[in-house]
């Protein structure tokens, strides 16, 4: 052991180098991921979105003009997330996106953004950026699922945005 030190330390360096190669290769690094929304394909900015003031993160309802039914369902469910969130509230937006016909509603109102599927619900940062989606089912056990891992999702990251 003595008589190869430079042995010793190559084999060291090229172990874990020659181990990482073949994971990636050979897929061995799970692909699974632990957010319950999804992410958009494409990248959505929302327009005058610096010009207001906003919390780190925003939940905001897709509510287009021809979205009744389903949208006053998310309304309900919106409400129901926000109380949800206990003493996260005051680090997290709501939002709408397009019109309602109720005009009372404690929550700020933003263009309707066309791109968006009706009635989803979806997560953004505080710069604007569309970052998940959770889509709407018209079925209302799997909409409570939905809205569970959309509060997952919120609450792990505004646990990772206070520790960095």
């Amino acid at each position: 052991m003595k008589k190869n030190p430079l042995l010793i330390f190559i084999g060291c360096c090229l172990v874990p180098l020659i181990l990482a190669y073949l994971a990636l290769k050979l897929e061995w690094i799970p692909s699974a991921s632990s957010n319950k929304g999804e992410f958009l394909k494409q990248e959505i900015k929302l327009k005058d979105w610096k010009k207001t003031e906003h919390k780190q993160w925003t939940i905001a309802l897709n509510h287009p003009a021809q979205c009744q039914q389903a949208c006053a369902q998310q309304l309900q469910a919106l409400e129901n997330l926000y109380i949800a969130l206990g003493k996260n509230q005051g680090k997290v937006d709501v939002a709408i996106l397009g019109q309602t016909q109720q005009k009372e509603l404690p929550w700020r109102q933003l263009p309707e953004v066309d791109v968006l599927q009706p009635a989803s619900l979806y997560l953004i940062d505080h710069m604007g950026l569309v970052v998940l989606q959770y889509p709407y089912h018209s079925e209302p056990q799997q909409n409570r699922l939905t809205q569970k891992g959309l509060l997952k999702d919120l609450k792990k990251l505004l646990n990772y945005s206070r520790s960095s």
